[in-house]
């Protein structure tokens, strides 16, 4: 019998790349679902639409700024995934108060709800937390360097998120994802990026700095991370590292994924795409010792494995994507 059968679970930010693939796991499981989404005046559900018919996923429309939908969210649960968040490090340049309402804000109300219902909880974090890595792989110790409004405001998240396990003994973990990639991904990261425009037939790759490293995590191995995190007590009030402790450049990586998608292409670095000076990340590479030892979590599906499952994912799905606009 699985270890969710039965148990009543809440995913935020449930209709996103990440969030669907763990909704995905859990229905698997037998877990009793509510997902609460973003509202939508003309009610589309992404991914998770597949589960309006079977009625397998309770469908609640909502935003995480609104304390009283998020208590009204947690009310019945037993655990809380915590996934809603603005993730995209361009726009924050452009809106940073509102990823301070939506990451920071909204943060504080999915824990006090938890803490009100008595739910655990499992919160999201990034490893753009760490900045341009100064020791290397990069453990929990690390320090925290807020090299873009977005990272900042995540770091604020994750803070308020662990004040509830200090202050107020709430059972909480914070998982904090390397690059995670695969199906369903958005053109806003640079796999889906890069794949998109192969797939369309261009032959120049646009994009930004080619010599960041970056430590790239397959979808279901991070998903797998949120759930071994919420089984364990060992995690309450820790943060755990989910990435590979294995880096590519972003130039290599383009090349792989050229092999990959069978294209004849070459990259070229499009100004508009590089980061503000002093912004960019220039290495993420992860210790991910604490989350094998704490939760017996541990990534598989290597990245030649994963970068083809997506590059056929995207070829069956390029009418989703606009290759030739660079999306913030």
């Amino acid at each position: 019998m699985s270890d969710w059968n039965g148990k009543r679970v809440l995913v935020t930010g449930a209709e996103g790349f990440i969030g669907s693939t763990l909704v995905d796991l859990l229905v698997e499981r037998g877990a009793d679902v509510r997902a609460l989404v973003h509202y939508k005046p003309y009610a589309e559900r992404g991914y998770l639409a597949r589960y309006l018919a079977g009625g397998e996923v309770e469908m609640l429309a909502g935003d995480v700024r609104d304390a009283g939908r998020v208590l009204d969210a947690v009310q019945g649960c037993d655990t809380v995934f915590h996934l809603a968040a603005l993730i995209g490090i361009p726009y924050s340049y452009q809106s940073p108060e509102a990823y301070v309402q939506t990451n920071v804000s909204g943060t504080q109300n999915v824990a006090a709800a938890c803490l009100r219902h008595g739910a655990s909880l499992v919160h999201t974090s990034t490893s753009e937390v760490y900045g341009t890595a100064i020791t290397a792989p990069i453990s929990e110790q690390h320090p925290l360097q807020p090299q873009s409004p977005y990272s900042a405001s995540k770091i604020g998240a994750d803070m308020m998120a662990l004040s509830y396990w200090h202050s107020f003994e709430l059972p909480v973990s914070v998982v904090r994802p390397f690059n995670t990639f695969g199906p369903r991904q958005s053109a806003r990261a640079v796999i889906p990026t890069i794949l998109a425009q192969l797939h369309s037939g261009a032959r120049e790759i646009r994009l930004g700095s080619l010599t960041p490293t970056r430590d790239f995590s397959y979808v279901t191995d991070t998903a797998e991370g949120f759930l071994a995190a919420a089984r364990s007590e060992r995690a309450y009030g820790e943060v755990l590292n989910l990435g590979t402790g294995s880096e590519i450049s972003i130039g290599d990586l383009a090349q792989a994924l050229i092999t990959a998608s069978g294209a004849d292409a070459r990259v070229v670095v499009d100004p508009s795409r590089l980061r503000p000076n002093g912004s960019e990340v220039e290495r993420l590479l992860a210790d991910n010792t604490k989350a094998r030892d704490l939760t017996g979590w541990q990534p598989r599906i290597p990245l030649d494995e994963g970068l083809r499952r997506t590059s056929a994912w995207i070829a069956a799905n390029l009418q989703a994507f606009a290759p030739d606009r660079y999306q913030v």
